[in-house]
């Protein structure tokens, strides 16, 4: 069975950093796309990051360099680092999964998700 399993959400000061994980079972990652997307309250779903299964990089403009993907397929793994955050970046985060090269912040290329995880960023 297919499944990703999001963790390391939290509430966090603004400016203060996270790391999200996101686990995969049922399938290897190494052939596989990943994207990163959030949804905040009353929004819809965006594109925040992704990598593809050679490990090329996309981000959303809007970051600003601030957060960075990566994947250890040796934990079959991919993660978000999130530093300098702000109260804007209060969502839930997604991953998700593609069998496929390259990578896109399309919300239809991907044909698995995760169930999520809330970032909250307060003082």
């Amino acid at each position: 069975q297919v499944q990703l399993v999001e963790s390391g959400g939290g509430l966090v000061q603004p400016g203060g950093s996270l790391r999200l994980s996101c686990a995969a079972s049922g399938f290897t990652l190494d052939d596989y796309a990943i994207g990163w997307f959030r949804q905040a309250p009353g929004k819809i779903r965006e594109g925040v990051s992704c990598i593809s299964s050679n490990d090329g990089t996309v981000y959303a403009d809007s970051l600003a360099g601030r957060f960075t993907i990566s994947r250890d397929n040796a934990k079959n793994t991919v993660y978000l680092q999130m530093n300098s955050l702000k109260p804007d970046d209060t969502a839930v985060y997604y991953c998700a999964a593609v069998p496929s090269w390259p990578c896109s912040l399309g919300l239809t290329w991907y044909d698995y998700w995760g169930q999520g995880t809330q970032v909250t960023v307060s003082s």
